[in-house]
């Protein structure tokens, strides 16, 4: 059964805004402009996807509840950003990142979201590996085609970390603080990790494409994450119940939010409450490089996202990345 994706997702729209009550095909179809059974495939399809959708001859159709799998429906139709998205998911990947890369080596359009509902090989910075359990988190990439200099990357992952913050704080209330550069914590432990993996074009000095990964603990395992990790790891909820529901407005409002900062990243919108979010300013920290652990004290978060320190002999430095811990 073919049915478009755009016909999904507006039609679950207007069965939303106007949940329990129903309204008849011929209604829908003038809506939509397609044909009646256009929207009896359309809502066939949803069914499948586990939204619950009833029917009542001469009477129409009713959405009873938003819920259901992962989809690229029940997420696009959480979206305010219009005509910028295209959503595939995917049961289970290897890594949204190493995948959506693939796809964009072959010519994926910009703003392909690769959506997984587990990764088997999640991958964090550094050739750390991500747990990605199923149903417990959201895990995607997004594939973007800026035109950007090299030395402006930084400022990608800095508007991703606010996105994606803010939209823990819109869908849960849970408020997240950012860890320089790309991770944010909650209550001490990290809930969200950021990859940003990027091509670059070596005579022009220009980005070529940049996938932007994102994964977010939304559950914790009932037995915890697996091995040291429940010693760092947190998720916004310890509430298994969780329906799918709450994965996808995140994804919609961390995509809403990253994109009204990505149209216009230059102006860098999202600085002033990337730093008021920062969990390492005016603190004690070491600076990690290997095993070297150089302690500082962070002094600024300056226009370009480097994070500014003063070593212990007095100096200072402006680092472009690496990785931070706060000292206790």
């Amino acid at each position: 059964m073919m049915v478009t994706g755009s016909v999904k997702v507006r039609l679950l729209k207007l069965l939303d805004d106007d949940r329990g009550n129903y309204t008849s095909g011929a209604v829908l179809a003038e809506k939509l402009k397609v044909s009646r059974n256009a929207i009896w495939k359309s809502v066939e399809s949803l069914r499948s996807e586990g939204f619950d959708i009833s029917a009542v001859t001469n009477r129409g159709y009713r959405l009873n509840r938003i819920g259901g799998r992962l989809s690229e429906a029940g997420i696009a139709g959480q979206l305010k950003t219009a005509g910028i998205f295209k959503f595939e998911v995917r049961k289970s990947l290897s890594s949204t990142n190493t995948v959506l890369h693939e796809m964009a080596v072959k010519g994926a359009p910009e703003g392909l979201v690769l959506v997984a509902e587990e990764q088997t090989a999640g991958k964090g910075r550094q050739g750390r590996e991500f747990c990605s359990l199923a149903g417990h988190g959201v895990y995607f990439s997004v594939l973007l085609r800026p035109c950007l200099e090299t030395g402006d990357a930084a400022l990608i992952t800095s508007a991703a970390a606010v996105a994606a913050a803010k939209a823990i704080e819109e869908v849960t209330g849970v408020r997240a603080g950012i860890k320089w550069v790309n991770d944010l914590f909650v209550g001490g432990k990290k809930v969200c990790g950021i990859l940003t993996e990027a091509t670059f074009g070596m005579e022009s000095g220009t980005i070529g494409n940049i996938v932007l990964g994102i994964g977010i603990n939304v559950t914790r395992p009932e037995n915890g994450f697996p091995g040291t990790l429940d010693e760092v790891a947190t998720a916004l909820t310890e509430n298994t119940g969780q329906n799918d529901v709450t994965h996808c407005r995140l994804i919609a409002a961390a995509l809403d939010n990253f994109w009204e900062y990505y149209k216009s990243l230059a102006e860098r919108g999202f600085l002033e409450e990337y730093r008021e979010r920062s969990i390492v300013l005016g603190r004690d920290i070491f600076v990690l490089s290997g095993d070297d652990k150089k302690p500082a004290h962070a002094l600024a978060i300056d226009n370009d996202c480097r994070l500014v320190v003063r070593y212990e002999d007095g100096t200072t430095a402006a680092l472009n990345s690496g990785e931070v811990s706060v000292r206790m």
